[in-house]
Parts: C-alpha cells; structure tokens; sequence
C-alpha cells in the first residue's frame, strides 16, 4: 500500500507543496475536471499535470476521474463514438504511464449528500445524507441539483431520458461500455478501478446498481479480464449494514486497484453522516480493514476520502486538507503497525 491524494489541479486552494508534507504522501490523484464528457482530452494539460506533480517528488498513478458520458449510460445512438473519445483518453494514460483509471457509473448526480456542513458535536462540519429528506421533496424531477459533471444538453433534457430507464438497461449498457474499454485498456496497461453507488441506493428513481457483493461479483463477471476492477470505497460500501468489508476485501482483492479508505456513521436506513477515520467515531472499522489489505498483500494507492472541515479551515467539503491529512497519517500509522506485527508472526 501507498499513500494518494486527490487533488483538484492549479485551481484547487491546496498546492502540491502542502499535499507533499503530509508524512508518507507518495502520490496524486487528478483529471481535466473541466473537460466535458464528450472530448479527448488534452495531451499537453494532463502532462502539464504530470510535471507538476512530479516536480514536488510525488507521481500521478491514478486519473479520478473520465467521466462516462450521460448517453453512454442511456444507452443512446451517440454512445459509440463517445466510447471511441474514452478509448482515446485511455491510450493517453497509457503514453504518460499514468496506470489506473477511477471511474463510476452512476446515473446523473454521481456522489450525492443532501447536506455540505452538518456540524459534528466536536465543532467540525462534514457531509451527511438523510433519505428523509429525499423523501419530502414533492416532485425530484423539478428540483435543480447539480450534476456532478459538466453536461451537454439541458438538465431537463437528461432527467427525461432517465425517465424510461430500469436497473436491467444500466446493467447492459454498462456491460456494452465495458466490452468496448477493457481491450483499450489492456493495451494502454490500464487498470479500471469502477467506484460504487454512493450512496448504494436509488435516488429520485434513478437505478443505482453497484451497491453489495453480488453486484460487485455480478460487474467483474461481466467482462473477465484482470484490468476489469475496483475502486473499493469503505466510505460509499460502508454506508449498508450488511456490507462486511474487511471479507469483502479478501474476496476481491484480486481485483481492487485502488482504495478510498474514510468512515461513516449510518444513523437510520439509508442515513449517515461521514466523521472521523477512527473506528469509535462511525460504524467502519477501518483497523480491520487495513488488515485485510495486509493480508491480501494489497500494494496500491489508497487516499484518505472525504474528510471532515476542522480548526477553521474553508475548503471544498470533504477535500479540505487538514482532516485528509490526518485520516493519511492514520492509515500510515496502521499499516506500520500491521505490517510489524506481521512481521513478528512470520506472516510477511
């Protein structure tokens, strides 16, 4: 396991120089977040990217994210040749030796909370969701949220089409992306690394499939090949009960290809807020979850996830810099310790 940081570009308020003190940081994780779905992206920015991250003694293995474009996931006409704009933005990758790609498939809103700044009893602010809130919206398909990436048509005009959509059609139009993008990336020496729902519900009716083992077994057998894998979300998969991570670790591990590690507090069904990495402030045992990870010998990135706003600080919710940094050294401090005990036990 190494140690990843997301990072916004030359816009975000947190420069390189600072991700760079956080102790054990080896690399960084970032896109063209501006780009929309539709378009090869630009070799000259993201090597720009490169150089940059590179210049503060860190490296760029990971591109979270390329967005799938709403059409793609429809299902529509359009879909083959912006299939054909993703196959290219892989063999980039490739050529900057730039080796997982985070991607998800999730219906419109990607990542989606109902509140920003819920305050903690602490006096730290983090993002929450509460499905009864979903609830009393009286007509979701007026309600202006934003997506989480640039579109290209209307709002109004994608909310429609998702209308007429089930759970079947987005499992075979993710089965038809999936078909098209694994031989790019087998020659680019790319992994994909799909993240979860998050949350791993429906929301406003929109089908969100990939949220248990049996989804997540059901989307490595739909194209069986190593490159075709996960991002393993302890935050997004935590937020269900029924999810036993540290197992679901060792079930999958052949197939995780990055790891976002972060802790939540469900507080009712399909309810939580998202609180400190330590395991007495949430439902995530994230101890034992890093023994998982030592003990399928998991050698990948893995950042810290969404945390917490604290002493102040204003920043992005949930990527401001000083929570992220100590959920990092955190799981640095646990991996040390597992890794001696291991050690101790003639395990390694």
């Amino acid at each position: 396991m190494y140690l990843s940081f997301r990072w916004y570009g030359p816009e975000d308020p947190i420069p390189l120089q600072h991700i760079r003190q956080v102790p054990g940081m080896r690399s960084v994780v970032t896109a063209l977040y501006d780009v929309p779905a539709s378009q090869v992206w630009d070799e000259s920015r993201l090597r720009g990217l490169k150089d940059a991250i590179e210049a503060e003694a860190m490296t760029f293995d990971v591109v979270e994210s390329i967005p799938v474009h709403e059409d793609i996931k429809l299902g529509r006409p359009t879909r083959d040749g912006l299939i054909a704009v993703y196959r290219e933005n892989l063999a980039l990758m490739g050529r900057l030796g730039i080796r997982v790609l985070c991607y998800n498939f999730m219906p419109l809103y990607s990542w989606f909370r109902t509140e920003y700044e819920m305050e903690l009893t602490d006096g730290s602010t983090a993002m929450s969701f509460d499905q009864g809130e979903i609830h009393n919206i009286p007509d979701p398909w007026a309600t202006d949220l934003p997506a989480y990436w640039p579109l290209e048509e209307s709002l109004d005009e994608v909310k429609a089409a998702y209308r007429s959509i089930n759970e079947d059609d987005i499992w075979r139009n993710l089965k038809y992306f999936l078909e098209q993008i694994v031989p790019a990336a087998e020659a680019a020496g790319v992994r994909l690394a799909i993240h979860p729902d998050d949350p791993p519900w429906v929301i406003f009716g929109l089908p969100r499939i990939l949220r248990a083992r049996d989804s997540l077994e059901r989307l490595l057998d739909l194209v069986d090949s190593p490159v075709n894998g996960l991002t393993f979300c302890t935050g997004a998969l935590g937020t269900r009960a029924e999810n036993d991570l540290p197992s679901l670790i060792r079930r999958f591990g052949h197939r995780i290809h990055f790891a976002h590690c972060r802790n939540v507090k469900r507080t009712a069904s399909k309810s939580f807020h998202e609180v400190a990495h330590p395991p007495e402030y949430g439902d995530v045992d994230l101890v034992e979850v890093m023994r998982a990870y030592a003990d399928i010998g998991y050698e990948g990135p893995m950042r810290p996830d969404h945390g917490r706003n604290v002493w102040g600080e204003i920043g992005t919710p949930g990527y401001a810099l000083y929570d992220r940094g100590m959920g990092a050294t955190y799981l640095l401090g646990l991996w040390d310790a597992i890794q001696r005990e291991r050690s101790a036990n003639g395990l390694d």
